[in-house]
């Protein structure tokens, strides 16, 4: 073969690119060039240029050869279609010709080759530093082939740290969360990183600032223009008594955006309640973060295919940030959500504050009943302090908590509130021990942080 004789593909996936399924397949267009190796003697004629797909693994064949369209200056294009969900795959392409020269003989030239091609969903991973992944530390979370990452507009495997963003980069809890999803589904995921460390909603809401939902809309556009769903982490830069009140209305601004601009009114949105903070100083507040916490677990409630996730009990690499052991968790917790939306059973609700009503054996204090709870509530440390009350005349002494239930809560207090009271559970910086954080054993999830729950 001459040199540049053959196929050449030149519109079309790169090595390691995940598509898009739609109903379990999705086509698959592809064009080029093509040009004839020169011969001594004789003469081509009934070209034909053909392509297929193959498993990468196996060679068993998924696509059979089709012939392709050839068109203008020996160019050719043509769309596979349905090509199943699944994967890895490779794109063979090759060019046949008749040689007659004497006898007439068929010569058959191999083309270029697409490798590592997978069909199956495509996340995409918005948000601040902990969707970026800052965690520090050792553990084990290996790269997967049929999880792979485009960054930097280029697609390859993923592997940690998944953003170039700055050396600080280090373990992030998505990966955790595509090995989960493709273990479970057997279809490659690819995850599209468009997060940047200490962003605040502003840059992610098109009615504010909105630099970096624009890029996100132009990295879904450049892979396709559709994807499964978005995983969000964000809200530490919005704890400041301006931007917390707002949040749940900005946050519902930037869904229906998305899934405005993206063309799917029913886009998934996994998102995690904001974790703990050691140190923190700043304009930040314990009432900040309870408030984007609030804003957090009722954007899940009010908003159709909003999921939220806890991250209250997850342990730190530094005063804010995951660790990779912390990271693992989470991935996990986000897979089970989104195992939930594409029909599989799998308990992914953590117990949520359903009920408050007053006791009525005399005491002073409330009975808290919560939803999602699969086993029974339990704690390793009631002595810890993981609720609070106030009132008219300020904060209200808690002599009491105990698990009253399988899915019930009571607080005794010292006295009889006084008017209006707000109740409000793991709502600070950082919250009581950890240990003291109840959780359901049928899941062992930490129950959702809430914040200024009203009680006339």
């Amino acid at each position: 073969m001459n040199k540049g004789s053959g196929v050449q593909i030149r519109s079309g996936p790169s090595d390691w690119t995940i598509i898009q399924q739609q109903e379990g397949s999705a086509n698959l267009a592809l064009s080029g060039t093509w040009a004839l190796p020169a011969l001594e003697s004789g003469v081509f004629s009934n070209e034909r240029v053909q392509v297929r797909i193959v498993h990468e693994f196996s060679n068993q064949v998924v696509i059979p050869w089709t012939r392709c369209e050839l068109y203008g200056a020996q160019e050719w294009r043509v769309v596979l279609q349905r090509v199943p969900a699944g994967g890895l795959y490779r794109i063979e392409s090759g060019l046949i010709a008749d040689v007659s020269g004497g006898a007439v003989t068929r010569r058959s030239t191999r083309g270029d080759m697409i490798h590592h091609l997978g069909v199956g969903d495509l996340w995409v991973v918005a948000g601040q530093s902990n969707a970026v992944g800052y965690g520090q530390g050792a553990i084990y979370d290996p790269p997967t082939f049929g999880v792979h990452l485009f960054r930097d507009g280029k697609w390859d495997v993923a592997t940690h740290p998944l953003s170039s963003e700055s050396f600080f980069c280090g373990h992030s809890p998505m990966l955790s969360f595509a090995k989960t999803v493709y273990r479970e589904t057997g279809w490659p995921i690819g995850l599209l990183q468009t997060a940047r460390g200490g962003s605040p909603l502003r840059s992610w809401n098109p009615y504010e600032e909105g630099d970096l939902y624009a890029n996100m809309v132009r990295v879904v556009k450049q892979t396709g223009g559709k994807v499964r769903g978005i995983v969000w982490y964000q809200g530490c830069s919005d704890c400041n008594p301006e931007a917390s009140v707002t949040y749940l209305d900005r946050f519902t601004q930037v869904v229906d955006s998305w899934r405005r601009d993206l063309g799917d009114p029913l886009l998934p949105v996994l998102t995690v309640q904001l974790n703990r903070t050691m140190g923190i100083g700043g304009i930040s507040s314990d009432s900040g973060w309870g408030t984007v916490r609030e804003a957090q677990r009722q954007a899940a409630r009010r908003l159709e295919q909003v999921y939220v996730v806890p991250a209250i009990d997850c342990p730190l690499s530094d005063f804010i940030h995951i660790s990779p052991a912390g990271n693992v968790i989470i991935g996990e917790r986000l897979a089970r959500a989104a195992l939930s939306l594409l029909g599989r059973q799998s308990c992914y609700q953590a117990p949520d504050i359903m009920r408050i009503e007053r006791m009525k054996d005399g005491n002073h204090g409330f009975v808290l009943t919560f939803d999602h709870v699969v086993g029974e509530l339990s704690v390793f440390d009631p002595i810890g302090t993981p609720f609070s009350v106030e009132d008219s005349q300020g904060r209200v002494d808690l002599v009491q908590w105990r698990i009253s239930g399988r899915d019930e809560i009571e607080l005794i207090l010292a006295r009889e509130p006084v008017g209006r009271a707000c109740i409000h559970g793991m709502y600070e910086k950082n919250p009581s021990v950890a240990a003291a954080i109840p959780v359901d054993l049928g899941t062992g999830l930490p129950l959702l942080a809430f914040y200024n729950l009203s009680v006339d």
